[in-house]
């Protein structure tokens, strides 16, 4: 008996829901279908973007942290940073001018503290000068404004400048802004360039020794961090065991004697004449005119120029140009660099100054006492008292 009803035809049944998943062969003998194989190439993916991210991220921490490492040096146990920024010019300028900072008083080294007030550290300066090459750019630019400080920092710088001179044969040009007095002259002697800022102050070729102080009648002393405690009332006595003559220089409880005048005389006489004949020498100014005419005064920018304390007049804007003019540069096409001020990321590894600068000490340090005790020669213009209190 045969079934006449048809045949169901298959290419007239519904359509499933959704199209069945295309089967593609894997490794192992095992089938993947589409959904699962997109959705594991995805992850697959995001996974290696993170991974990858991540990565980047330790890489350009590594780097920051390399990169900062190589910006600072460890000087006196303080970490300082050695970065420059651009200060003057365009920031692509194809000619660059390096700028060092004089400011404050001109102490020797940060290992013998600092002052009330912002200064600067001779030796330090002197080797962020020594460490210029000729390659690094085109001239050294000195900004200045200092009443001057220790002689050995000064000198310290003076003999980087020439030394720059002589291994770069590049020009060294000063800008004072403000005071160059004292140190400041002494420092800066050598350059090619002096200009002065109106209104500044530049002279003061002199050595000052002291203060010296002597409590005539002192029968008591008392005291606390507001005064001295010097009176005239009660009792007291100090005495100093020593051995060798004028070992106990500098007691204030005793008369200088005309001995010790006559020692303190010869120093001061020794450094002054040494002060004038660099002066003198690189200035190319009479050594008779400095001690017989011009002292240890200071002088205005025009009366400066006269003396041949400095070359011209002019503010920051003119003299930055005039000084890419002295380095054969296009003033137009030249940048001045200076190290920058530490930032707040330095600032967490302990970063506090720029190098060369020292920053003033709190209230609870002692000052520089190499600087502010009185016992050795200065080439100072000014109160010792503004930097050193009492």
């Amino acid at each position: 008996m045969t079934n006449d009803t048809p045949p169901v035809r298959t290419d007239d049944a519904a359509p499933p829901p959704f199209p069945p998943p295309t089967v593609v062969a894997a490794e192992g003998g095992r089938e993947t279908g589409t959904f699962k194989r997109g959705f594991g190439m995805g992850a697959g993916l995001g996974l290696g973007l993170a991974v990858t991210l991540i990565g980047l991220g330790v890489v350009a921490a590594v780097a920051s942290v390399a990169s900062l490492a190589t910006a600072l040096t460890s000087l006196g146990g303080q970490e300082v940073s050695t970065e420059f920024e651009t200060v003057w010019g365009d920031e692509q300028a194809g000619s660059t001018l390096t700028a060092v900072s004089i400011s404050g008083p001109i102490m020797t080294t940060g290992s013998e503290g600092a002052l009330l007030v912002t200064g600067s550290y001779g030796y330090e300066i002197a080797d962020q000068i020594d460490a210029l090459g000729k390659e690094d750019s085109s001239g050294l630019v000195l900004q200045v404004d200092t009443p001057g400080g220790t002689i050995t920092g000064s000198k310290a710088i003076s003999d980087a400048i020439v030394r720059y001179q002589d291994r770069t044969d590049q020009p060294v040009m000063v800008h004072v802004q403000g005071t160059s007095a004292s140190g400041g002259v002494y420092s800066t002697a050598p350059a090619d360039l002096i200009v002065a800022d109106h209104g500044s102050l530049v002279g003061s070729i002199g050595v000052i020794f002291g203060p010296f102080q002597r409590y005539d009648g002192v029968v008591a002393t008392s005291g606390n961090l507001l005064e001295s405690g010097v009176t005239t009332t009660g009792g007291i006595t100090e005495e100093y065991f020593t051995a060798g003559e004028t070992k106990d220089f500098g007691n204030p409880y005793r008369d200088i004697t005309q001995a010790e005048r006559d020692m303190l005389d010869d120093i001061l006489q020794a450094e002054y004449v040494r002060f004038v004949e660099h002066v003198s020498t690189h200035r190319g100014i009479a050594a008779a005119t400095i001690t017989e005419e011009m002292g240890a005064r200071v002088y205005e920018p025009g009366r400066a120029q006269e003396l041949g304390l400095i070359d011209d007049v002019l503010g920051r804007e003119e003299f930055f140009r005039a000084a890419a003019t002295r380095a054969g540069l296009d003033p137009d096409d030249t940048r001045v660099v200076a190290t920058r001020l530490p930032s707040a990321f330095e600032a967490i590894f302990g970063v506090t100054r720029p190098v060369g600068q020292a920053i003033p000490i709190s209230g609870s340090e002692p000052v520089s006492a190499r600087f502010c005790d009185g016992r050795g020669p200065l080439v100072f213009a000014g109160d010792l008292a503004t930097v050193c209190g009492g």
